[in-house]
């Protein structure tokens, strides 16, 4: 297994360069499938999930709820 880390991914052109955490979905242990949800986020124009990119096993979640995260700003990391 390796080591991964998630990252915030691009908003969209309308929705700026960051986003405010208002659920996470997975805790450290869990595995996931791709697209698989990490977090729900809030922006002044929209709620998105997060999907996971890779399969594998949150190690660590590095935001919570409240936490505003900018465009690339690792959110989690995972074993793929």
């Amino acid at each position: 297994m390796a080591d991964y880390t998630v990252v915030l991914p691009s908003l969209g052109d309308d929705a700026g360069d960051e986003a405010q955490v208002s659920f996470v979905y997975v805790n450290p242990g869990d595995a996931v499938a791709i697209e698989a949800d990490l977090l729900e986020m809030v922006t002044d124009k929209a709620t998105f999930n997060v999907p996971s990119p890779k399969a594998g096993k949150i190690t660590k979640v590095l935001v919570g709820e409240g936490d505003t995260v900018k465009v690339g700003q690792p959110i989690c990391e995972m074993e793929i």
